[in-house]
């Protein structure tokens, strides 16, 4: 891999989602060169954005804006580019026009690998509608005759980040990746998101465990903190 003709797609339902789940991936690669696209579908304008909404006389544009500001601070820290689509939230909505705004996206950058949400959330279905349209439109890139510009998507490892709720949602880590380098910019990053404090520590307990998980899964006792991610496809190699 080239770092500098490297990049890394994070595909995100709602604002904050990348931060909690990726950041230290996300702060990892860009600190290596490349370049980190966040694609955002929405501002999580509705369903994670409740303390702004406890404010007097607050409005859905308001909220939005206040959401997008966090974000765009979030990426800024991380190192990465963010682009919104302001499909709407709770539900977000899929539609021809996101669709092809998505194959576009795959075709001009053609990502080295994806980074998304599992593919059950039976707390918030959003999550699992961008999983899918992840996964269609990185097929629809990969056909030849789809009507998109650019040269047809290869295949690219797609990789599930950890939802809130593991059990409930089927996920098994099956990846520990190892962000202790980079771990105090995603803690700023997740400080950026100011409507959800209430996930700072969570997630930093998180990365905690997950990191007490990967020094046993490798003897490696200079990790502290770790993210944890499940594969989509076979991961394909000479060695074992």
């Amino acid at each position: 891999m080239d770092p500098l003709n490297t990049t890394v797609f994070v595909i995100s339902a709602h604002a904050a989602d990348f931060v909690w789940r990726a950041g230290g991936a996300i702060a990892l690669y860009s600190s290596r060169g490349c370049r980190v696209r966040i694609l955002c579908l929405s501002y999580g304008e509705r369903g994670e954005s409740e303390r702004l909404w406890r404010e007097p006389g607050m409005t859905l544009d308001r909220v939005k804006a206040a959401r997008k500001a966090e974000s765009e601070k979030a990426a800024a820290i991380l190192g990465a580019e963010i682009r919104f689509f302001d499909a709407g939230d709770y539900p977000l909505r899929v539609s021809d026009e996101l669709i092809h705004e998505m194959v576009a996206e795959y075709r001009r950058w053609q990502p080295e690998f994806i980074l998304t949400h599992s593919f059950a959330d039976p707390y918030n279905s959003d999550h699992p509608e961008a999983a899918q349209l992840t996964l269609k439109t990185r097929i629809y890139a990969q056909a030849a005759g789809y009507p998109a510009e650019g040269k047809k998507l290869g295949a690219p490892p797609v990789f599930m980040f950890e939802p809130q709720q593991p059990e409930q949602c089927g996920f098994k880590p099956q990846v520990l990746l190892d962000i202790t380098p980079v771990f105090e910019r995603k803690r700023k990053a997740m400080e950026s998101m100011e409507a959800q404090e209430h996930l700072w520590e969570y997630y930093t307990d998180l990365a905690r465990r997950r990191g007490t998980q990967a020094v046993r899964n490798s003897g490696r006792k200079e990790i502290r903190y770790a993210e944890a991610y499940q594969r989509v496809y076979p991961q394909v190699t000479t060695d074992l």
